[in-house]
């Protein structure tokens, strides 16, 4: 007898249906899998045999087993078509009906020897597939079901054990689909614990923060040990505008594939902060791996990537990062596939002003030497720092900022300009598939940086005495546009181009 069930299996952030057929016919006992499963899906045999059994139904002992998962091209892998190869064999040997709910219901989740359900990564990028083949409903693990469940016109159907899931698409038992309150979970999100307030002084710093976050900019924060600069960059995601609901997806299906999701994790709603150690890796920053995986620049896509002590990172590690910087996703090559991750973040920097750190700081004297302040700059590439926009000096504070009573401007106002400043640009560019004015390209800063005589007069004289590159030319025009933005200004006057100058720090060999 064969037995036919709906699964799903994930490539990248994206996944589509899989049929688990499962064919019970009498003879010399014998299991053929089937279907480019790897290694996990065979091990699944022996956990579904004894979850079988030890639920009090009879596995077939005497028989020929062929289980296929179709479609055949596509890689299968993970211990999620455990529940889905079960309930196949149930059906078959006829203790599951396999006409009506089997047949509209898709299911995945591993199973315990005890024949528990336990929670499998991709629920949510699978839960899609279901939901576009225009399935009723999809049986998940209970932990699995709170993300599955954002999923509009897709029943969630949470179970504990495989004696649920039988009963279940027997009609046997009642499971309601579990619902989520999906504007009770952004309105939660909007409350952060961290806020600008709490960062005494540093306002030129938290200006030149908040014209990163209302462009999309990339930043660099320099300045001495203990000036602040991993606390600012903290706060960041507070500034940025509310995730929108596409985003909130795309970015939770990432973490859902990588596993990172929590147990009863439904849709993330906050922009996500990553800060990896500077002894990542190549494969751990972009993502890698025999069959490909996201790395960080994909776990921060829609939020912000933050590199503390950048030149102590790889020089071939940040190198990596140039093309994912300038296109939004990266494309990681392997044997056994080609899997492109989005990768669209604000990439948020710090480090010290030289090796010892106290360059320029007048309370402390510098131990470096001309030659080692520059061997230490150098290693971050031109090309590089052609890709972050601004360059801000972080200095230490004094002892009367640091207990003068009060607190700073707090992020709601600051996210108020950004909101502000966003809502502009995506006035402007709407039809134009640019969303902030990071992205512009070449036609569209030609046609909306326009600069009057001015302002054309400050940026020729930045250009000839900082020798900038023609890709820092773009960058200081693209925040130029921001504060223009900011200030409620549709053409770029000279300040605006003036203060966009003062944030390349290091193009003017300066330091803290």
């Amino acid at each position: 007898m064969l037995g036919k069930v709906w699964s799903a299996a994930v490539r990248g952030i994206e996944a589509r249906t899989v049929e688990v057929e499962v064919n019970v016919k009498p003879g010399s006992p014998h299991v053929v899998l089937v279907g480019l499963p790897d290694a996990a899906v065979r091990e699944s045999l022996e956990r579904v045999r004894t979850a079988i059994e030890n639920a009090g139904y009879q596995f077939p002992t005497s028989s020929i087993l062929t289980i296929n998962l179709a479609p055949a091209h596509l890689r299968k892998e993970g211990p999620v078509y455990d529940l889905p190869i079960a309930i196949g064999l149930l059906a078959a040997t006829g203790q599951v009906k396999r006409d009506g709910l089997l047949r509209r219901y898709a299911l995945l989740g591993e199973l315990a020897l005890d024949s528990r359900a336990r929670p499998v990564k991709g629920g949510l990028a699978m839960a899609v597939a279901c939901r576009d083949a225009k399935l009723a409903g999809l049986l998940v693990p209970a932990d699995n079901a709170p993300e599955v469940g954002v999923v509009e016109g897709l029943e969630a159907i949470p179970i504990t054990d495989l004696t649920e899931a039988v009963g279940f698409l027997n009609g046997e038992r009642k499971i309601p689909p579990l619902a989520v309150d999906l504007d009770r979970i952004f309105d939660d999100a909007a409350r952060y614990e961290l806020d600008f307030g709490d960062v005494k002084g540093q306002e030129h710093v938290k200006r030149a923060l908040t014209v990163a976050a209302a462009g999309g900019h990339n930043c660099l924060l320099i300045g001495p040990p203990g000036s602040g600069k991993t606390m600012l960059a903290r706060r960041v995601p507070t500034l940025l505008p509310r995730l929108s609901r596409r985003e909130s997806l795309e970015t939770t299906k990432i973490h859902s594939v990588a596993g990172l999701l929590p147990a009863g994790g439904t849709l993330l709603a906050q922009r996500p902060f990553r800060a990896p150690h500077h002894t990542v890796s190549d494969a751990g920053l972009v993502g890698g791996g025999s069959y490909p995986r996201p790395g960080e620049i994909s776990l921060a896509h829609h939020g912000v990537l933050f590199l503390d002590e950048l030149p102590e990172f790889a020089r071939r590690t940040l190198e990596v990062l140039r093309q994912p910087l300038e296109d939004g996703v990266v494309t990681i090559g392997r044997a056994a596939a080609s899997i492109t991750y989005p990768a669209a973040f604000m990439l948020l920097a710090a480090m010290n002003p030289c090796p010892c750190g106290y360059l320029g700081d007048p309370r402390r004297a510098c131990s470096c030497s001309p030659r080692e302040v520059q061997g230490y700059r150098s290693k971050i590439s031109g090309p590089l720092l052609d890709r972050i926009d601004l360059h801000v000096e972080v200095p230490a504070l004094s002892y009367r900022e640091l207990v003068t009573p009060g607190d700073g401007v707090r992020s709601a106002d600051m996210r108020r300009q950004v909101e502000e400043a966003r809502a502009r640009q995506e006035r402007r560019y709407q039809g134009e598939r640019v969303f902030t004015n990071a992205a512009l390209g070449p036609r569209q800063l030609k046609k909306h940086c326009k600069l009057g005589e001015a302002a054309e007069a400050v940026l020729r004289m930045a250009m000839e005495r900082l020798n900038l590159s023609a890709r820092a030319h773009s960058r200081v025009l693209k925040v130029a546009r921001t504060i223009a933005d900011l200030a409620g200004a549709e053409e770029l006057a000279a300040e605006h181009v003036g203060e966009a100058v003062q944030y390349r720090t290091l193009d003017r060999g300066a330091g803290p």
